[in-house]
């Protein structure tokens, strides 16, 4: 049977706005509770205080107080669970109605006037096919799929995230939980700084090792001394030493809890320790859902199992430091209790404060090289386990895109070891661009195979040449990056792409758009010479010269780019720039889009015609909007 990612997605966006609806009417029952729970505390205190009922009446309110804040903080937490699961299926219904443009990540800042077709082909910005695909939540998630959209992989790469991609397309409750569990890592975890701390070199601290357990040993031993004489000296001189000697050695303790300067004040040492916990607390929750889930792949299950150490799950590992850290914490909160019973002049409860502070004293220093060793064995690898995240949202967002278009098909890849001509090839049948309403997108078939290497597309202006020339490059893009394409079917070999299609000229760097323009085909001209044929797609090319200059450029430019394998099309509305294709047979080929009045109102149908366009629609167009410009003789 085969799957309705609209049907699927309304239906648990009722369900999760269900579940918000009634999450947030516990969220007030709870706040009244709380708030009568408080009020019920304050009336016994104040019967409590004249002596009306024990005082022990308090801990029934105050028990009951803890659990309903307890309690009410796990409905907040499922409270926004269920707003964030709203907008993702939101979000999802919204690219499904082709009405998503806006509603996501654009990608602004993976923006690069440099690159050779990333703005070209509208990779990013509001309504690009990063914002139509992204679904990561991570910054590493993000890097990682826009560097999938701006660079090719190689044959046995694509493969593999096809699989993937396809395993990954049905397990829409995973998609869900790395989409939400994404959400707070992306509020939270501070990559850099959480990678700085795990990889940073770690002191030598062989000195600290020692003394820490001699001075435990000393205070095992002092403790029942004192216990059992009733002298204190002992202890006390345990507990002082300790003191003198771990103040010098605050600096190496430093620097192993938050591999930051260490001049820094101890207080910010220690959150430090905290922060990079949580961080990676954050990052847990994440990892384990991959945890959980079975994947058959060969590529999931190798991501999968770079989760794991020591024969253990990332989750399992990071919660030890998480324990370390709350260790950490109680111990400060915790030092004021002995102190008030040593200070309070009773003998046997000043010996159990002084007990305490010597127990206390040892905390520090054993947290320190437990957290020193979890750095030793498992810093290196927090890049790995960040890593494998961002690959999972990579091909997560990938098989959101699968999911959503289950009728758009994985292109074949051809090799360059298996094709039987040193050039390169592209053949799709009924193409169509990702980015447009599927209601009004115009599919064509695009052939560049056997002899033929070149299109000139000839036709007037919005007749749909451009349009032509970025489908075919963002379909490229698509199965480069191991996602399926928006046709019937698609054919490639590994290529290149490059294109011309938004140069601009530059007032700050004082260039024009006709020096813009031959920069980048020189560029062109420097990839097609490398080992992977280029597919070059070059809008207008040379519009910003003379008639003469710009047929003799052209003819050169693209007999150079043919001879070295390169594939593609070029558009034009000079006619004369057509005789390229005849000068160039049985390599290049015209084709044409056509247009016509009705009423007044231009029309296009936006299919590629063979042969050259014979006329212009300039004069019309001028006539329509008003202009008074000539009848054609």
């Amino acid at each position: 049977m085969v799957h309705r990612a609209d049907d699927e997605y309304s239906t648990r966006l009722a369900s999760r706005r269900a579940t918000r609806d009634r999450l947030i009417a516990a969220d007030a029952r709870f706040a009244h509770a709380r708030l009568a729970t408080f009020a019920a505390a304050v009336l016994l205190a104040l019967l409590a205080w004249r002596s009306a009922i024990s005082g022990w009446w308090l801990l029934a309110p105050a028990l009951l107080f803890i659990w309903l804040v307890r309690r009410h903080d796990q409905v907040l937490r499922s409270r926004d669970a269920a707003s964030r699961g709203i907008a993702f299926y939101e979000r999802g219904l919204a690219r499904l109605e082709d009405r998503w443009a806006g509603t996501g990540d654009p990608g602004d800042r993976f923006r690069d006037d440099g690159h050779v077709y990333a703005n070209d082909l509208d990779l990013f910005g509001r309504g690009s096919l990063f914002e139509l695909l992204s679904l990561a939540r991570t910054r590493t998630g993000e890097d990682t799929l826009a560097g999938w959209l701006t660079s090719r992989a190689e044959v046995p790469e694509i493969q593999a995230r096809q699989e993937a991609v396809e395993e990954l397309s049905s397990a829409l409750d995973l998609r869900e939980q790395l989409a939400l569990a994404g959400a707070d890592v992306r509020a939270s975890v501070k990559t850099d700084r959480l990678l700085e701390w795990a990889e940073s070199p770690m002191p030598r601290h062989r000195g600290l090792r020692v003394l820490t357990w001699v001075f435990t040993a000393g205070v095992l031993v002092a403790i029942p001394v004192a216990a059992i004489t009733g002298t204190w000296w002992v202890l006390a001189a345990v507990v002082g030493l300790h003191a003198m000697v771990f103040r010098q050695l605050r600096e190496p303790m430093n620097a192993i809890l938050s591999a930051q300067d260490t001049n820094q004040a101890s207080h910010f040492v220690a959150d430090a320790l905290s922060h990079r916990t949580s961080d990676l607390a954050v990052l847990a929750d994440l990892l384990r859902h991959l945890e959980q889930h079975p994947f058959r792949c060969s590529r999931l299950a190798a991501l999968r199992s770079s989760l794991t150490a020591d024969g253990l799950p990332v989750s399992r590992i990071i919660r030890r430091l998480q324990r370390l850290s709350e260790i950490h914490d109680s111990q400060k909160n915790a030092v004021l209790v002995p102190l008030a019973l040593f200070l309070s002049g009773n003998v046997t409860l000043a010996l159990i404060g002084l007990s305490g502070a010597a127990l206390l004293q040892l905390v520090r220093p054993h947290v320190t090289l437990a957290v020193g060793r979890w750095r030793t064995q498992h810093g290196a690898a927090v890049r790995v386990w960040i890593r494998a995240v961002a690959q999972f949202e990579a091909l997560s967002s990938l098989s959101g895109y699968r999911y959503e278009r289950a009728e758009d098909p994985f292109p074949e890849i051809v090799s360059t070891s298996h094709a039987t001509r040193a050039v390169g090839l592209f053949e799709g049948i009924q193409l169509g661009h990702p980015l447009l309403p599927r209601a009004t997108m115009v599919r064509n078939d695009v052939s560049l195979v056997g002899d033929l290497q070149l299109l000139v597309v000839s036709g007037s202006n919005m007749s749909g040449k451009s349009t032509l020339l970025r489908t075919v490059g963002i379909n490229a893009v698509l199965a480069f990056a191991g996602a399926p394409v928006r046709a019937a079917s698609l054919e490639l070999s590994p290529l290149a792409i490059g294109g011309t299609l938004r140069i601009q000229d530059s007032l700050q760097e004082g260039r024009s758009r006709f020096y813009a323009e031959i920069t980048r085909i020189r560029t062109l001209a420097d990839i097609a010479a490398g080992p992977v044929p280029l597919l070059f797609l070059l809008d207008e090319l040379f519009h910003g010269t003379n008639s003469h200059d710009r047929l003799q450029g052209a003819s050169g430019v693209l007999r150079s780019f043919l001879d070295r394998g390169a594939i593609g099309l070029i558009t034009t509305h000079d006619l004369a720039l057509t005789s390229v294709a005849d000068e160039l047979s049985p390599r290049a080929a015209n084709v044409h889009f056509e247009d016509w009045f009705e009423n007044d109102d231009i029309r296009f149908d936006y299919r590629m015609k063979p042969g050259p366009v014979t006329r212009s629609n300039a004069l019309a167009l001028m006539r329509a909007v008003g202009l008074d410009v000539p009848n054609q003789t």
